[in-house]
């Protein structure tokens, strides 16, 4: 006896069921969607503000590395004059200003029967190498004459060594001392006195300084208070 047929099962239905009912896994996927886009938007903001902060402390930094340094003198710094000096000290040795490199240098020209200008500076000078302590060895003050017809070496050598013992006279002939003051612009003349022997000397009253590299760097007007002056050399001292 033959069977009935028995209906077939509709695979198709079934598969088709199946397939669109999602499962758990694909809706939390889908719900975390729009969570998951926020907080990688938000964490891209914050990154790039960190990164905004850090470019512009960067560029702070460097502006106020490349501001000028403020000297209280004067900031000559690269003129093409001041770069050579060939003379002989109190003590007959012959000078150049190479022979100072590794010290700040301090030079004045003057002449040793000035009334005024030449021992304030000196003093001054004295007062300045107080002010900076043990940085002081680290200095070196020039005298030039600019009377070398007077000031013989001994004169000088006692001249100069009365304000502080470290400071050194410098001296050459009239021709020598004419090319000194040319490079350094320094302008002196002679006053005739109430004798030939008594006659005294105009001249430029300003002081240089040079950094331990032996660049000239300031000018320092006459007068320009002690703490001032080694505010400055302290900084050239310090590598600005």
């Amino acid at each position: 006896m033959d069977k009935p047929l028995s209906r077939p099962k509709n695979r198709h239905a079934s598969c088709s069921s199946a397939a669109a009912a999602p499962t758990g896994n694909e809706q939390v996927t889908n719900a975390t969607l729009p969570a998951l886009h926020n907080r990688r938007s938000r964490q891209a903001q914050t990154t790039m503000k960190i990164l905004s902060t850090l470019i512009l402390s960067i560029s702070l930094l460097l502006s106020a590395c490349s501001q000028p340094v403020a000297f209280k003198s004067s900031d000559i710094t690269g003129v093409d004059w001041g770069k050579t000096l060939s003379l002989t000290d109190h003590n007959g040795k012959p000078r150049q200003l190479a022979d100072f490199k590794g010290q700040a240098i301090v030079l004045f020209f003057g002449y040793t029967q000035c009334p005024d200008v030449c021992p304030t500076t000196l003093l001054a000078m004295r007062d300045v190498l107080k002010r900076l302590g043990d940085s002081a060895s680290r200095v070196q003050v020039l005298f030039v004459t600019l009377d070398p017809e007077r000031d013989s070496a001994q004169l000088l050598s006692g001249y100069v060594t009365a304000f502080d013992p470290s400071f050194i006279g410098l001296r050459g002939d009239d021709a020598a001392t004419a090319v000194a003051a040319k490079e350094f612009k320094v302008f002196y003349a002679r006053q005739a006195g109430s004798t030939p022997a008594t006659y005294s000397m105009d001249h430029s009253t300003g002081s240089y300084i040079f950094d331990p590299q032996g660049r000239l760097r300031l000018l320092v007007r006459h007068g320009e208070p002690a703490d001032s002056v080694a505010s400055d050399i302290k900084l050239l001292l310090d590598g600005q």
